[in-house]
C-alpha cells in the first residue's frame, strides 16, 4: 500500500507542509486499553514475535488518534539477543541484562547480527504494515551504541552510569571496540528495516545526556558519524533523539542527520537561536498531558507557533507517552495540532 498521507516525510526533508505533522514516541501501547488487555496475556517480546499482533499494536494509534506516522512496536533491546546479550524486560523495571559486559573479553564474545535470520518477525511485521495496512509512513528505529552499552554494562537501567563511564575512561580501547560492534549491529539492523519498508528511522540515544560535551565529542561522536554516514545513502530521513541532552545539540547538529529531536528542556526558539537549521521534532513535556486541557492547549499552541516560524517542524512529545496519559487526550491533542497549524 502506498501511503496516502506523506506530510511527515515532507517535513522530515525540510519542505513546506500544509499543517504541522505529529506522531508520539511510545504512541503504540502504554496507555491504550486494547494494548493493556494484550499485555495481560503476552510479554513485549512475545508480541513482537507475532507479526499480525505486532502490526495491530503498531497501527492502533494511527487509527485511534489520527497521527501522521506509525512507529514500529518493539524495543531497542530487540536485536541484542542475536549478538549474545541475555536480556529480559521486567515489568516496572525495564531491561535486565543477565550477562553484563565487564571487560574486553566479554566484548570479544559478542557476535554479529543477520537480521532476516535472527529477527525475521521484525521485518515480517514491517512488510505487513507497509504493504497492506498503513496509510501513513512507518518509522523504524534502533538504540544508539552509548544507550545500548549503558544497559549492557550496568546490567539494567541506571541513574548515574558509573560502570559505563568507568569502562569508557579506564579502557578506551575496549570502549571503542564495543562502540564499533554496536555500530555494525545498528547499521545492519536499520538497513534491513529500510529494505523491508520503513520510510524513516529514529536513533534513540536516550541516555547519552549523562556525558559532558567534551566526552561526547571524544567517545561518542565518531561512532555516530560513522552510523549516519553509512545510512545516508539509504535515502530515508534519519532522526536523532535523546533525553537531557540540550548541551549536546550543537554536536548533534554537526552530524549527518536529517532531523534533530528535542526533549522539553530546550525550546525550538532556543535551538534556532543556536544556529540549528535542521528540521526539529518535539517537544511537549509528557507530564503536561496530565494537566487541565486549557494548559495543554496553551503549551501546544506555543510550540506550534515557534515551529511554524521555520518550514520544518514535526510535533512530538519531549519523551514517550506514559501509561497514565489518556488516549482521549492524545486524540484531542492530535486534532488540535492539525487544526491550529492549518
Amino acid at each position: 500500500m502506498k501511503e496516502s498521507n506523506d506530510t511527515i516525510l515532507k517535513a522530515f526533508r525540510g519542505e513546506e507542509t500544509d499543517y504541522t505533522p505529529v506522531w508520539f514516541m511510545r504512541q503504540a501501547g502504554r496507555s491504550q486499553p486494547e494494548y493493556r488487555k494484550l499485555k495481560e496475556k503476552y510479554s513485549l517480546f512475545e508480541i513482537t514475535h507475532q507479526p499480525e499482533l505486532c502490526a495491530y499494536v503498531t497501527r492502533l494509534p494511527v487509527e485511534q488518534y489520527g497521527v501522521d506516522a506509525a512507529i514500529l512496536y518493539k524495543d531497542i533491546m530487540s536485536p541484542l539477543p542475536a549478538i549474545g546479550v541475555d536480556v529480559e524486560i521486567k515489568k516496572g523495571i525495564g531491561p535486565i541484562i543477565h550477562n553484563p559486559v565487564k571487560n574486553r573479553a566479554d566484548i570479544a564474545k559478542l557476535g554479529t547480527i543477520e537480521p532476516e535470520v535472527d529477527v525475521p518477525y521484525v521485518f515480517d511485521t514491517i512488510r505487513l504494515l507497509t504493504r497492506e495496512q498503513l496509510s501513513v509512513p512507518l518509522i523504524g528505529f534502533s538504540g544508539a551504541p552509548f544507550t545500548l552499552a549503558s544497559y549492557m554494562i550496568e546490567g539494567g537501567p541506571s541513574k548515574n552510569y558509573n560502570k559505563t563511564k568507568s569502562l569508557m575512561y579506564s579502557d578506551p580501547e575496549a570502549w571503542f571496540m564495543l562502540m564499533d560492534k554496536l555500530a555494525d549491529m545498528t547499521i545492519t539492523y536499520v538497513r534491513s528495516q529500510i529494505a523491508a519498508g520503513a520510510r524513516a528511522i529514529q536513533i534513540f540515544d536516550s541516555w547519552v545526556g549523562a556525558l559532558n560535551e567534551t566526552d561526547y565529542r571524544a567517545f561518542i561522536k565518531p561512532v555516530m558519524e560513522r552510523i549516519f554516514n553509512e545510512l545516508q545513502p539509504e535515502g530515508v530521513p534519519l532522526i536523532l533523539f535523546g533525553v537531557g541532552a540540550r548541551h549536546l545539540a550543537g554536536q548533534w547538529d554537526d552530524l549527518p542527520i536529517d532531523v534533530l529531536g528535542l526533549d522539553w528542556r530546550m525550546s525550538i526558539t532556543e535551538a534556532r537561536e543556536m544556529g540549528i537549521t535542521k528540521p526539529l521534532q518535539g517537544n511537549l513535556d509528557p507530564s503536561i498531558l496530565l494537566a487541565d486541557w486549557s494548559v495543554i492547549e496553551e503549551r501546544t499552541k506555543q510550540i506550534l507557533d515557534e515551529g511554524r516560524q521555520h518550514p520544518a517542524h514535526i510535533f512530538n512529545l519531549g519523551h514517550g507517552v506514559t501509561p497514565d496519559i489518556s488516549p482521549e487526550t492524545l486524540k484531542r491533542l492530535t486534532h488540535l495540532i492539525h487544526d491550529y497549524s492549518k
